[in-house]
Parts: C-alpha cells; sequence; structure tokens
C-alpha cells in the first residue's frame, strides 16, 4: 500500500463533510426533471415529473397559487445550487485521485450511485467485500495495491433487525438496478420457489449481490422489507455490520456510502477466509491479504479501534477464536 499525502486527505475530510451536510439538506431541489401543468375542469393543476428508481414518476405539487409559483421559483433558484455543489464535489474527487486517491471503476461507480441516490445506505445499507476495502483504503489515507483491490462484485448487506431513527424510510433495490437500463437480470436460485438474491448482466463477471446476517443457521434467502428485496443469509456477518460509518466512495462523482469499520472488516475477512474451501484458494489469499495490510496499517495509527474489534469478536464464543487464531497463524499475524 502507499500512503496519500496530507494535503490529499484534507481534501477527502472536506469533501466528506460537505457530502454529509448536502446528504441533510436533500430535498426536492436534489432531483432531476422539472414541473409540469395540467387543466382539469378549468383549474390549473401543477406536478414535478422525475425518474425515480421505479420510473418515471409525477409529484403532485397542487392547484395554481401564489405559494406553489414561489415553491416553482425557490426550486429553480435551489436547482442551480445543487447543480454547482455537484460541480465542487467533482472536481474535489478530481483532486484527491489526483493525490492519489484510487477512484471505484466508472461501471461499478454508477451502480453504487444509484443505489446511493435511491437512499439504499440511508435505510441502513452497508457495502461490505471489496469494494469496502477499497472506500476504506482512500478513508483511512491509503491507496492498496492492485491485486488486494480487484473485483466485479459488489456486494451490499442488509438486515432487517437495523434500528432506522425514521420508520417509514426505505428504498427498492431492484427498481434502482432496474432503473440503470444496464441489462441486469435476477439470478435464478437452484429451488425455483426462492427468490433472487443477485443480479448479474449477461456477458460480462459484474454482480451484485444482497446479503444479510443468518439467524439460526437459516439458509433460505431472507426478505428485507427496507430493501424491497431478498437477501442470503450469510454467518458472522452480523459482527461486520454492526455499527457501520460512513465514507465516500471516490468517483467522478463521488457519494456517500455506508461502509464496516475497518477493524471489524479487518478481523471479519480473516473469520472468513477459515469458511473458504479449497475452490475458493484465490478468495481466501485476498482474504488474508485485505486483513493484513488492514491489521498493519490499525496497528501504526489506530489501535485502541482494533483491541475493541478484538474484545467483541473473542466474547463470541470458541468457535470465533479459533477461527481468528488460524487465520492468524496462516497469514503470520500478530495480534
Amino acid at each position: 500500500m502507499e500512503r496519500i499525502g496530507g494535503e490529499t486527505q484534507v481534501l477527502y475530510a472536506d469533501l466528506r463533510e460537505r457530502l454529509e451536510a448536502y446528504e441533510a439538506m436533500r430535498s426536492i431541489a436534489s432531483l432531476p426533471g422539472e414541473f409540469t401543468s395540467k387543466t382539469i375542469k378549468g383549474t390549473l393543476y401543477h406536478y414535478f415529473q422525475t425518474i425515480l428508481p421505479g420510473g418515471r414518476t409525477q409529484i403532485y405539487i397542487g392547484p395554481d397559487s401564489d405559494t406553489v409559483s414561489r415553491l416553482i421559483a425557490a426550486r429553480s433558484a435551489a436547482a442551480e445550487g445543487n447543480l454547482a455543489d455537484a460541480r465542487m464535489f467533482q472536481r474535489l474527487a478530481a483532486q484527491i485521485t489526483a493525490g492519489g486517491g484510487v477512484p471505484l471503476p466508472a461501471e461499478m461507480a454508477r451502480i453504487v450511485n444509484r443505489l446511493a441516490d435511491s437512499g439504499v445506505f440511508r435505510v441502513g445499507g452497508v457495502l461490505v467485500g471489496t469494494v469496502a476495502y477499497q472506500v476504506l483504503g482512500t478513508h483511512l489515507g491509503v491507496a492498496w495495491a492492485n491485486a488486494a483491490r480487484m473485483t466485479q462484485d459488489i456486494d451490499l448487506a442488509g438486515d432487517n433487525h437495523i434500528a432506522i431513527a425514521v420508520p417509514e424510510l426505505s428504498a427498492d433495490v431492484p427498481a434502482a438496478i432496474e432503473s440503470l437500463q444496464m441489462g441486469f437480470f435476477p439470478v435464478p436460485r437452484l429451488s425455483h420457489t426462492e427468490p433472487s438474491t443477485s443480479w448479474a448482466i449477461r456477458g460480462k463477471t459484474l454482480r451484485v449481490d444482497l446479503l444479510t446476517p443468518a439467524r439460526k443457521g437459516a439458509t433460505a434467502p431472507v426478505f428485507i422489507r427496507r430493501l424491497n428485496a431478498a437477501a442470503t443469509p450469510l454467518k458472522y456477518l452480523d459482527y461486520l455490520i454492526e455499527k457501520p460509518i460512513r465514507a465516500v466512495m471516490l468517483a467522478g462523482t463521488p457519494c456517500l456510502v455506508g461502509v464496516p469499520q475497518p477493524a471489524r472488516f479487518a478481523l471479519h475477512k480473516l473469520i472468513l477466509s477459515q469458511e473458504r474451501d479449497a475452490s475458493a484458494a484465490d478468495k481466501r489469499r485476498k482474504d488474508l491479504i485485505q486483513a493484513a495490510s488492514l491489521i498493519a496499517l490499525l496497528q501504526d495509527e489506530r489501535p485502541g479501534e482494533l483491541d475493541l474489534a478484538r474484545s467483541d469478536l473473542l466474547k463470541r464464543g470458541v468457535t470465533w477464536q479459533k477461527k481468528l487464531a488460524a487465520a492468524c497463524a496462516e497469514a503470520r499475524i500478530e495480534l
């Protein structure tokens, strides 16, 4: 890994802070679209026409009035401000990239951006896997080696047990993916009675997988109401996505995403490596490389976070302890 310069890290912190503020102030002015009107029985009614994940939508504003006219004028002014914000975010992202930050490939960034725009991360969605590893690299001020950050999978985790401050918030993962019009199709499962938990593009290796923590040994897909999609249950995932953080996905157009805490990500990779069988030797090796790189960085700069994550993991039982010890021995990692 290579360190990103201090000036570039300051730019990243500035971009993250600005994106946090932008997210908090999202409104109709943030939506692409335009006002339209209809005359019904002699009365003029106004609508806002936009494209949401589910398709083209008209949002009813109200009958013609001074209040509605002021709203339309205010939206036009605010939209100009949002456009200026977007250009500023893009400039900052370009500066961070020039300073050593590694952006997500354009095709993958487009998917993550659409998920972000659809509210997936605001309702508890968390990026996991190698995409999260790359996002964490820039967040921690490093650029990982190429081999450790290569992937064509976007792994998204969600949990029905995540507490959300505003209960009615929800997102629609299938609609968001479909709205990209990239040719994604639901990947059928072995059992035709089970809903798909993955999306792929014919002729490409690019894939989106939805995951969720396994409960009491369950293996059947679990429907995540907030995401309007089914997810594959996986062991040990609850530890990984507990108390995620917000970080910037660096791309031509950056956005805020949910990712695991760096220390939990590293230790989970060690546990996961011991779950791989002989047919997944390359993934096992990648798990250990990512874990070792993160742990080395955290031991130097954030040892307290690593200690807390390790203590929590060890409390989860003998199985966790044995897998952690075996992985550390295999990768020659001292915790």
